[in-house]
């Protein structure tokens, strides 16, 4: 199961929640009630009790039947599995599970299509923005600082306010943004999203929620694991997912990008006694 099921589905905000929560789950969802769903999301019984019925299924029931059928017990299903249940009193031990846990639901919701569409999208692009408000700050900068040594031209949007709307004056329809979107949509992402609609420019919002209101907005999600609400938000996957397309972009565009960075190596060699590395 996987967020093609709740494609074309005019799904209600709390809908949302129960479609992002039970997707993140994977195998887990098979050990819940739907008392207990209700419970750990919030919601009313009634809510998600009508939700089965909306998106196909006759009940929990029936959508837990039809899961089963369809899971993939694959090696990377089963380690995942393995390392959740590991115990240590040792924090880099526990950290390393929980970074793999990530990985794992990172590249179980990982589509090609998308990834190739949006490495595309930015080697083509005239001008890439950058919108990486909060703690995917550093993302941001990662981003910025490997692809304009590729030689594209980055520009790193302002993260809140009146300044963001002086920005808006300069997208056109041969430039994308690639925002972070996480947990939900700010009023920000919101008419930055809308504003690159309307003007035909593409969308790639790296995000870790399967189901939200970004799916009606931008063009192309990426989805990264970080955990539920209640946990440590990880910014493991997220890297992952960053310096992935930093690579595949890298290797679309070969020739430009390894010009550059032999022109990076002999201006370093050119003034190397007076800015020692």
């Amino acid at each position: 199961m996987n967020q093609k099921l709740f494609e074309d589905q005019h799904l209600t905000p709390n809908e949302k929640t129960i479609a992002d929560a039970i997707t993140k789950m994977g195998m887990e969802v098979l050990t819940y009630t739907e008392d207990e769903l209700a419970k750990s999301l919030q919601i009313s019984n009634a809510t998600v009790s009508r939700f089965w019925r909306k998106i196909g299924f006759k009940n929990f029931k029936d959508y837990k039947n039809t899961y089963k059928e369809k899971m993939d017990i694959s090696p990377a299903n089963k380690l995942g599995n393995m390392m959740e249940q590991v115990t240590s009193s040792t924090i880099h031990a526990q950290m390393m599970s929980m970074s793999v846990k990530h990985l794992e639901i990172t590249l179980a919701q990982y589509r090609a299509e998308d990834f190739h569409h949006a490495v595309q999208s930015i080697v083509k692009a005239k001008t890439i923005y950058i919108y990486s408000p909060g703690p995917s700050e550093g993302l941001g900068n990662l981003l910025n600082y490997r692809l304009s040594r590729f030689g594209f031209n980055i520009k790193v949007l302002p993260k809140s306010g009146h300044e963001i709307y002086e920005t808006l004056l300069h997208f056109s329809t041969d430039d994308v943004i690639v925002m972070f979107g996480f947990v939900k949509l700010h009023p920000e992402s919101r008419v930055l999203l809308e504003h690159a609609k309307k003007l035909g420019m593409k969308s790639i919002v790296i995000t870790d929620s399967i189901v939200s209101d970004f799916n009606m907005l931008a063009d192309i999600l990426l989805f990264a694991s970080r955990g539920e609400l209640w946990e440590f938000h990880s910014m493991i996957a997220p890297t992952f997912m960053i310096e992935s397309i930093i690579i595949a972009v890298g290797k679309e565009t070969a020739e430009q990008s390894m010009k550059k960075l032999e022109m990076l190596d002999a201006i370093r060699k050119e003034y190397k006694d007076l800015l020692p590395r």
